[in-house]
């Protein structure tokens, strides 16, 4: 394991120390906070509030959409991505049920950030599919999915959007006494059992201490048909047809065996054991906060069926043995990975008064291990540690102009040991300067505008690579408000520098079954796009219809070349023109009220379109989804069906096999026994009713990872 370097040491003792120090003016300011962006208030009973951090009042945010209170705990599942993925532009990576990244608008990997309270997560999720994200819903209040030029905050790379988490962990408020959370779950897909929980405890007027913990457990998924799609069934059922007319019939039955396998997707089961505290000093001046998480946990790496048993001669298919499993004398293991990360938080606020409004840090520091196994042996391990810290300065509201600007820091070192190591060690250190300005025009207008430049530099010793890249991003919009209406347009430039795996990759890359090859001259990756938006909320009808059109210059892609490497096909990584453009849409009406509640309707849609100039299709783009459902409110009982149809993926890449339609069907019943809101909160779902087989077009595994069958969830929650 590295050592944390000093000068990250004396970086966040010098954070904490200049807080401290400032506490005194902290427990001495009076006055109360009136405007809802501000680091703290307090409320009409005295509590002192920390709001979120960073604000998301800006017209430049209003390309978002939100998951929380009983719908974020009726999805809470060990990924993100598999939390998010019905929500309009949002799937999943679904490279395994313990590994699902979000993919935005048909964009993931280094082109999304998922970050935790506006800081990145401090792990290798981005460094390849079959890489977990490191995410404790338990903690969460609210997840914000960003596309635009909200991104800007966050980080120029972003380019496809963000995904933003508001925790918990460290305390927001001080409450009068101690409060208690407790969630449980069964899910029968996977026999998936959870439990967690949190208690926060003031210590005293200002001071307020937060512990939890979460445990979660399930089996091999359980599917409605074939693990193999049609495509790769037909593959297995032609090279057993070769085995048995040479005289194998062994070879020709075991293929035909793993051709003919349904019910459940073998080696998908996972665990995960989280714990974490927090201690926070909250006043109307101010705030400061640490907390403390550790995450342990270990997954299984479906493999594709057939991997090894192709018909061709021993010395090809040991190699093939080796891609399958990493370590040609463990072909036959399974492959679990292990993962451990320890983090320590920081987050802090000073109320100033005048032209700024508040001062807000927030810093983070991770240290990750990722270890892959092939039954009992040890295979690729992946180490290193890394840090996160911005501070941000918030303008009041003056006449209607407002702002915030600040600076964000971030480094990442990587070490990678053993046969996956398709890339050398490396570190990644970024420095951004950001401002988000906002102006009332009058007579319903808005105007906004967002900048960022970014210095990205990226190492690695071993083989002495060491490239820097300015990067220059920026945003204006305009946007009209009246009678319930909201029309806007934005125009965003995006700057991502290459990741280091575009770079430097040279390589057995077991996730994507290929030999990949880096290009370490590639320049930034530059884009162009157009957002338009349109809104509207009354006491009956919402509706929302983004649409968006991006040029990129230079889009980084993996393709393939024809030749083999290690008899493997070589996907090299090229830069070209790109072009993405689609549209999301959401609408509401609530149908009929009565003295006790409601029938609402509701509907989605979202279509991304992606083209490689000269090339074709994007790989792994998402096609055309609709959804629709129906949700009936009798006081304490909500009610809602949905039904999803996710149309068949024909426009698909080299090497991919095409999409099949499918259509899911999800009821489920919240009912709150205690009242509306009292403390106990029942949640029955069953998802996906009609055990139909579904293949996410964003996944490098889905011809052998389907999603869940038929999966009946009870959830309870209880809050006092």
């Amino acid at each position: 394991m590295t050592k944390p370097r000093p000068h990250l040491g004396i970086a966040v003792a010098a954070l904490a120390a200049s807080s401290f120090m400032a506490t005194p003016a902290l427990a001495q300011a009076s006055g109360e906070s009136t405007q809802h962006h501000r680091s703290a208030h307090e409320d009409d009973a005295g509590e002192i509030v920390v709001v979120g951090h960073p604000p998301t009042d800006f017209g430049l945010l209003e390309s978002s959409v939100t998951l929380e209170g009983d719908d974020l705990v009726a999805r809470m599942q060990g990924q993100v991505g598999d939390m998010l993925s019905r929500l309009p532009g949002v799937s999943a990576s679904g490279f395994a049920p313990g590994a699902s990244r979000p993919v935005l608008r048909g964009f993931d990997g280094d082109r999304i950030r998922v970050l935790v309270d506006g800081i990145g997560t401090i792990d290798a999720s981005n460094v390849s599919a079959d890489h977990a994200v490191v995410f404790d819903a338990l903690t969460v209040d609210h997840i914000d999915v960003l596309h635009g030029p909200a991104v800007l905050l966050f980080g120029g790379q972003a380019i496809g959007g963000a995904v933003n988490a508001l925790d918990k962990r460290i305390p927001r408020s001080v409450p009068d006494a101690i409060q208690v959370t407790g969630i449980a779950s069964y899910g029968t897909a996977a026999r998936e059992k959870s439990a967690g929980g949190a208690v926060q405890v003031p210590l005293a007027e200002r001071l307020v201490v937060h512990a939890d913990a979460s445990w979660r457990k399930s089996d091999d998924l359980r599917i409605g048909g074939h693990v193999a799609s049609r495509a790769l069934r037909a593959d297995l059922l032609a090279d057993a047809a070769e085995h048995r007319a040479d005289g194998e019939p062994e070879e020709a039955e075991e293929l035909e065996e793993l051709a003919g396998l349904k019910g459940h997707i073998p080696n998908s089961g996972s665990r995960n054991i989280t714990f974490g505290a927090g201690i926070a000093f909250i006043d109307a001046g101010g705030n400061l906060g640490l907390s403390f998480q550790r995450t342990d946990s270990r997954y299984g790496v479906p493999l594709r069926p057939g991997a090894g048993h192709g018909h061709h001669d021993e010395e090809h298919e040991a190699e093939v043995a080796t891609l399958a499993a990493a370590e040609e004398d463990h072909g036959d293991e399974d492959v679990t990975i292990d993962l451990v990360q320890t983090r320590v938080d920081l987050r802090g606020a000073v109320e100033m008064g005048g032209f700024i409004d508040s001062l807000q840090l927030r810093g983070a520091y991770g240290d990750y291990r990722h270890t892959e196994f092939e039954g009992d042996s040890r295979g690729t391990v992946f180490s290193g540690e890394g840090y996160e810290f911005r501070a941000d300065l918030v303008q009041a509201n003056r006449s209607g102009w407002r702002g915030r600007s600040g600076v964000q820091m971030q480094s990442r070192k990587l070490t990678i040991v053993g046969p996956e190591a398709f890339t050398p060690d490396n570190e990644v250190s970024r420095i951004g300067l950001f401002t988000l300005q906002s102006l009332e025009l009058g007579g319903g207008f808005e105007a906004e505008a967002a900048a960022r430049y970014e210095r990205a530099r990226i190492k690695a010793q071993s083989i002495g690579f060491d490239r820097s890249f300015g990067l220059w991003s920026g945003a204006v919009g305009l946007s009209w408000s009246g009678g319930g209406w909201k029309l806007g347009g934005n125009f965003i430039r995006g700057a991502r520098a290459p990741a280091p795996e575009e770079l430097l990759s040279d390589g057995i890359h077991v996730a994507t079954q290929a030999y990949e090859l880096g290009d370490p001259t590639f320049r930034r990756e530059t884009s162009r796009s157009l957002e338009a938006y349109v809104r509207y909320a009354d006491d009956t009808v919402s509706l929302s219809l983004t649409g968006y059109h991006t040029r990129f210059s230079g889009f980084i892609a993996a393709l393939p070349t024809g030749a083999e490497q290690e008899e493997l096909p070589v996907f090299a990584y090229r830069q070209l023109p790109a072009r993405f453009a689609g549209f999301e849409a959401e609408a509401s009406w609530t149908a009929m009220r009565w003295d006790s509640g409601e029938l609402s309707l509701d509907a989605a849609a979202d279509y991304t379109r992606a083209r490689l100039k000269g090339v074709g299709p994007v790989p792994r783009i998402p096609p055309l989804r609709l959804r629709g459902g129906a949700e009936a409110k009798f006081g304490a009982m909500h009610l809602r069906g949905e039904v999803e149809w996710n149309d068949a993926q024909d426009r698909v890449a080299a090497f991919e096999n095409p999409v099949r339609s499918f259509t899911m069907v999800n009821l489920s019943a919240d009912w709150h026994p205690l009242g509306e809101d009292g403390p106990l909160t029942l949640i029955l779902a069953a998802n996906n009713l009609f055990d139909v087989v579904g293949r996410r077009a964003a996944s490098f595994t889905r011809d052998f990872v389907p999603l869940a069958g038929r999966d009946v969830r009870l959830t309870a929650k209880i809050s006092f």
